[in-house]
């Protein structure tokens, strides 16, 4: 009903763009957002009927306050709230400050820690309009080499390739290649990847900008154990922690995590 939804809206469109080197599963589909995967998120939070979503706030401890989580941050005065969902990637909750490590069982802590993630870097190449990027691919796998893993002309992948707008160009590192760069300087890893890139696709023109995004939690290696979707740290108040660390990374696990936690959430109302 999800996918069902999405198509409706033109949210989200079959992919039919050719892909070399897909591992296609039987009896998968597979799906793009023409405006991107941020359009999704947008289309639900507007379909809440009035959320107010305040964005780039950095969380750094939440504590108990008179019956209250009280919820802190990098900028401004700490906020109280009657109940906190936490779904950023599990090392990242781990590493908040507070009373909320002191409240998590033994068993709890231990599930926890064991959730791993791979590393990657992405880099986005982006042109002016009119520029011709002849490749008879959309996006492309790539096995034999150590830094590159996967290249995806966008514009093409999603169907929008158009005069009016440049094309972009999608590069994502190995997952060795991650690891082994995390906290090296990102001009030295962003010089590194066009290194590959040059020998991988020499023809590729010169873009007009580029950047050079480091994934430190890039995909689900290791999920929670059992997949619960969800995991109750604390009941009165509600405290709940969720996300693809507790099913898996890809949108089906979004959606069983994101499901998971509004019956928990619902049920304690």
């Amino acid at each position: 009903s999800f996918y069902e939804e999405l198509l409706s809206h033109g949210i989200l469109e079959p992919l039919t763009a050719p892909i070399e080197g897909m591992v296609v599963k039987e009896g998968s589909c597979n799906y793009m957002a023409p405006q991107g995967i941020s359009s999704v998120v947008k289309y639900y939070l507007k379909q809440s009927a009035g959320a107010d979503v305040v964005y780039e706030q950095h969380v750094t401890r939440v504590s108990l306050q008179d019956g209250k989580w009280e919820v802190s941050r990098k900028t401004g005065p700490p906020e109280q709230f009657d109940i906190v969902i936490l779904t950023m990637p599990v090392p990242q909750i781990l590493q908040l400050q507070g009373d909320l490590l002191n409240m998590i069982n033994g068993s709890q802590k231990q599930q926890l820690e064991s959730v791993s993630y791979s590393s990657r870097y992405a880099l986005g190449l982006f042109y002016e309009a009119g520029t011709r990027i002849d490749v008879p691919w959309a996006a492309q796998y790539i096995t034999d080499n150590p830094c590159i893993r996967f290249i995806s002309i966008d514009n093409k992948k999603r169907n929008i390739e158009s005069p009016e707008i440049g094309p972009s160009v999608v590069v994502h590192t190995t997952v060795t290649f991650g690891s082994e760069h995390l906290d090296a300087d990102p001009a030295e890893v962003q010089q590194l990847i066009l290194h590959h890139l040059e020998r991988v696709l020499p023809s590729l023109p010169k873009p007009a900008s580029i950047k050079c995004q480091k994934w430190r939690y890039s995909q689900v290696t290791k999920a929670v154990l059992n997949c619960p979707g969800q995991m109750i740290l604390h009941t009165q108040p509600l405290l709940i922690c969720g996300g693809d660390g507790f099913t898996h990374s890809n949108f089906d696990g979004c959606i069983d995590s994101a499901m998971s936690l509004a019956e928990a959430v619902k049920s304690h109302l």
